[in-house]
């Protein structure tokens, strides 16, 4: 995806990815992370300020910064770089809001014909199934899948 993202700095197991986000609040320290879940495959991904003192992700603070695109590039970027090492995974994502998770809906949507080619993306409905992602359709939390080439 060629989109405006910011820098990333991946941890040697490349499950844990930092940059910093510069908008009309300043600079703000970011973390995404991606972590094991009970299912074998299945990783949670994880995005939210990172704690200058405790060095931990807080998935509950808002930074309004104005850069939510570049910010949401810059995860997707990190989708490539971490199914590339790990290609058999699926990585689920919710948001810690509801508005989070419309963010990320909004974002999935906008850029669809970008993600579409390598991944294949679903939403959990408000009925609680799996379907192939469709904008108009209001969604809990997404599925994300690299297609095999």
């Amino acid at each position: 995806m060629n989109l405006d993202k910011y820098p990333v700095v991946a941890s040697n197991s490349s499950f844990v990815y930092e940059f910093v986000s510069e908008g009309k609040n300043g600079k703000v320290a970011k973390i995404i992370v991606y972590s094991k879940t009970h299912i074998p495959n299945l990783y949670n991904l994880v995005l939210g300020d990172k704690n200058l003192k405790t060095g931990e992700i807080d998935d509950a603070v808002t930074t309004n910064n104005g850069d939510s695109r570049k910010v949401l590039a810059t995860v997707a970027s990190t989708l490539y770089s971490f199914t590339q090492k790990f290609p058999d995974v699926m990585i689920f994502a919710e948001g810690s809001t509801r508005s989070r998770t419309r963010l990320y809906k909004i974002g999935i949507s906008n850029h669809l014909n970008l993600i579409t080619p390598d991944f294949e993306v679903f939403g959990f409905t408000l009925k609680d199934e799996w379907e192939s992602f469709n904008s108009k359709s209001d969604y809990s939390a997404f599925l994300v899948i690299r297609k095999k080439k």
